[in-house]
């Protein structure tokens, strides 16, 4: 591997851990090398930087197209295809999340829905299905909180992810709050009904 020290020490450890995130080591090794590339590297970059045959590099880049994770250039007099990870890494880390969303969690979510609609034969069934049920809410709460954090600019998600404690503090003083104020509905008692006095008689006519 023709690298610097610093450089193969990151891609060595990415192809180790994508092994772990279900993607192949060469997968991974090429996907390091790009993010820390300065510039768009072509195959046979990659091959001689990793020490990979051309048909490794060439499906390793292939799959890495397959989930949007780099981007195919062309350079002026350069019939050659060259590659680059983009360059904000929240950009990726999105992509990366839509692109599991799809793969992963979308068929999940459908054949539950498709459980969820059909009527249960038995207890069994009765309780499998409750259980599902809490399945796909959970899963649909997690994908519509994703899909509002995929609207955001980078900015705003950096924000957002560094609030961290302060989100948790605010939930607790919101529901201290609530708690207060059902309290104090809860425990006022309706107003009394104070009886009218009697109405005075005219006075009897003195004889």
């Amino acid at each position: 591997m023709n690298l610097a020290p610093l450089t193969q020490r990151f891609v060595l450890h990415f192809g180790e851990m994508g092994s772990r995130w279900g993607i192949n080591r060469t997968v991974g090794q090429i996907y390091a090398l790009l993010f820390v590339s300065p510039r768009a590297l072509n195959a046979d970059d990659i091959g001689e930087a990793l020490g990979f045959s051309r048909s490794n590099v060439s499906m390793g880049l292939k799959e890495l197209q397959s989930w949007n994770l780099v981007r195919l250039q062309h350079l002026p007099n350069d019939r050659r295809e060259y590659f680059q990870a983009p360059e904000d890494v929240w950009a990726i880390f999105r992509t990366l999340a839509e692109e599991r969303r799809k793969r992963e969690i979308d068929p999940t979510l459908s054949m539950l829905r498709d459980a969820l609609m059909e009527q249960p034969a038995n207890l069994d069934d009765i309780h499998a299905q409750a259980r599902m049920k809490q399945m796909h809410d959970l899963i649909e709460l997690m994908t519509g909180w994703l899909a509002d954090v995929q609207k955001m600019d980078s900015a705003t998600l950096v924000s957002l992810m560094k609030m961290g404690a302060k989100v948790q503090r605010l939930l607790e003083v919101k529901d201290k709050v609530a708690n207060t104020v059902k309290a104090g509905l809860t425990g006022r008692t309706s107003p009394k009904i104070v009886a009218a006095p009697p109405a005075k008689l005219p006075d009897e006519d003195r004889s």
